[in-house]
């Protein structure tokens, strides 16, 4: 997923006399192959939440990590029977909405033709595109029959939850912040954002996205800045992550077309969804990344509930915007 850059104007103030006064907490850190913050506004003494952050990260990746060979999902992919935890439930269920919503373009089961593409977690140095059809016979997140507490995956299937997963995480976050009695936070995990309330300066949470550009221009980097309140937001985009095969020197996006198998050839270079979970924004993201434009904007106008915010080039190579009314509406002038 895209980088994205939350900015955060308040400034880190204590008040040790006065119990009542809002103070902020930060927390940064790494984790999931990338970086993650949480910013909290809280009253009264200060308590370590570190421990509880660290025990939530660690478990999303005893479960869900296809980069440890030792997770619930690595057993899977390996073709062990397991018993479905929490978070592979939940995974699996939030999966299969969405799988079914977007009529198949996110899909998990995608993971061999990820692994094939170059961007799994086993280096691929055969790229024998011949192949790509017999491997999209092990696609389709229909074809899996999980009962209430166990899974084998099919022979030839696996799984690969990397394009929700860290939205799952913030949500994960921002519900342990919640249920800790915290009402204004920011949760921010390899670019998924989930804010409520305000931050110190009593404003909307402010967040930046970077322009659908290779390289970051310190000077000019934000595509937009919203205010964010009671709301998720993700951002993919094809233009960070990508392959090139030294022979051809063709470049393969990451996003990969669950209809062909290939990578996605289209003209969006970013989608960046507001929706009320993380999870399910960072979904539709990947969705709309695969669909492509028009496909994007028709499903959009057939279905409500999701703010977006579109980048795509013309026939000219211009880059055009298409955002939704409420997209709009929170965009910071």
């Amino acid at each position: 997923m895209q980088r994205l850059l939350f900015i955060s104007l308040s400034l880190l103030l204590w008040s040790c006399s006065d119990t009542k006064a809002l103070k902020e907490e930060n927390y940064n850190g790494y984790a999931q192959g990338t970086t993650f913050h949480i910013s909290y506004l809280f009253q009264g003494e200060a308590k370590d939440r570190s421990q509880a952050i660290d025990s939530i990260l660690k478990s999303v990746d005893k479960s869900l990590s296809t980069y440890d060979p030792k997770s619930l999902i690595s057993q899977l992919n390996a073709g062990v029977g397991i018993s479905i935890d929490g978070h592979l439930r939940e995974m699996l269920d939030q999966s299969k909405e969405v799988f079914v919503n977007s009529k198949g373009y996110f899909d998990p089961t995608i993971a061999p033709l990820v692994q094939f593409w170059g961007f799994g977690p086993q280096a691929n140095t055969t790229k024998d595109t011949t192949l790509v059809d017999s491997i999209l016979s092990f696609i389709g997140f229909d074809k899996l029959k999980y009962q209430a507490s166990t899974l084998k995956l099919p022979h030839g299937m696996s799984l690969d939850f990397n394009a929700i997963a860290q939205g799952y995480t913030v949500d994960l976050l921002a519900e342990y912040l919640e249920q800790e009695g915290i009402r204004n936070y920011m949760v921010e995990v390899g670019g998924e954002v989930r804010c409520l309330g305000e931050n110190y300066q009593g404003k909307k949470w402010r967040i930046g996205v970077d322009k659908p550009t290779e390289e970051i221009d310190q000077q000019d980097r934000f595509q937009f800045i919203l205010a964010l309140d009671s709301a998720a937001l993700a951002t993919s985009g094809n233009y960070r992550k990508f392959w090139v095969d030294s022979l051809s020197g063709m470049r393969y996006s990451h996003t990969i077309d669950t209809k062909t198998g290939w990578p996605a050839k289209n003209r969006l270079l970013s989608a960046s969804v507001i929706t009320a979970k993380a999870s399910t924004a960072d979904a539709y993201a990947t969705a709309f990344m695969a669909m492509g434009l028009e496909k994007s904007i028709k499903y959009l106008d057939q279905n409500k509930g999701l703010e977006v915010y579109l980048i795509y080039s013309d026939k000219e190579g211009n880059w055009q915007v298409y955002q939704s009314p409420g997209f709009k509406r929170m965009l910071v002038n």
